[in-house]
């Protein structure tokens, strides 16, 4: 597994009055293995107790999308392509859940709705057309922040890079399409890939050129990592 999570077992310990000294700690992002130590703690009994379930559920809850993005992150090992994130995250732990991405080696797609344009179907089907979304949009926002609009097909594609697009979202595209979209947009646009992206098949689409595999399975879906606390007396 990834350990991550570890700088927040002294504040989670120090709020329930355990009065703890970290007498060791794994770096986060350490490969750690069955029966290996990730923390040695030193406090008073009763808050080590109140705050252990707490500690366990955020460094298992981390360690678990860690070592879930790492998995993603080896089986795109040589070519181009990015492993990142996206905002299906549980409410009010979206910034620990991204920093666990980072942790195993992934990337963080926008932080919150103000991080980004990200124009998908409602969007386009409200402004009316493709090509509308991107215009309203542009004009809307900062320079500085960068459109990106989500494509069904090769045509949309076409229309989102004539509207000057910065990234183009493939959303559930055959790899043959994947392919055809990599050359089209080449030197043009960045290509982010999206739906269904699992570990079996994200190593075909990384190898068509895209730029960017975005996988809301490495956090809404990453299983626990297997920790536990165990008390030693002095």
């Amino acid at each position: 597994m990834v350990l991550c999570g570890g700088p927040l077992i002294a504040p989670i310990m120090e709020r329930c009055g355990a009065q703890a000294r970290v007498a060791s700690l794994a770096a986060d992002g350490a490969i750690l293995h069955r029966g290996d130590i990730a923390a040695e703690i030193e406090g008073l009994l009763t808050g080590l107790l109140i705050g252990e379930r707490t500690a366990l559920n955020f460094m298992q809850l981390m360690s678990g999308i860690a070592t879930k993005t790492a998995q993603f992150v080896r089986a795109v090992a040589g070519t181009r392509a990015r492993i990142v994130d996206t905002r299906k995250t549980h409410p009010g732990l979206r910034a620990v859940e991204k920093y666990a991405v980072r942790m195993g080696g992934g990337f963080n797609h926008r932080f919150g709705l103000d991080s980004g344009v990200l124009i998908k179907d409602n969007h386009i089907a409200a402004a009316g057309s493709l090509s509308a979304a991107i215009m309203l949009a542009r004009e809307a926002v900062p320079h500085t922040l960068r459109i990106e609009i989500e494509c069904e097909n090769l045509a949309q594609l076409e229309a989102a890079i004539a509207a000057r697009a910065d990234v183009v979202l493939l959303d559930n595209m055959t790899l043959e399409d994947i392919r055809r979209a990599c050359q089209i947009a080449a030197g043009r646009v960045q290509i982010e890939v999206s739906g269904n992206i699992t570990l079996a098949t994200v190593g075909e689409i990384a190898r068509t050129g895209v730029d960017l595999i975005s996988v809301g399975e490495l956090t809404h879906s990453a299983r626990a990592a297997d920790l536990s606390m165990r008390i030693e007396a002095y």
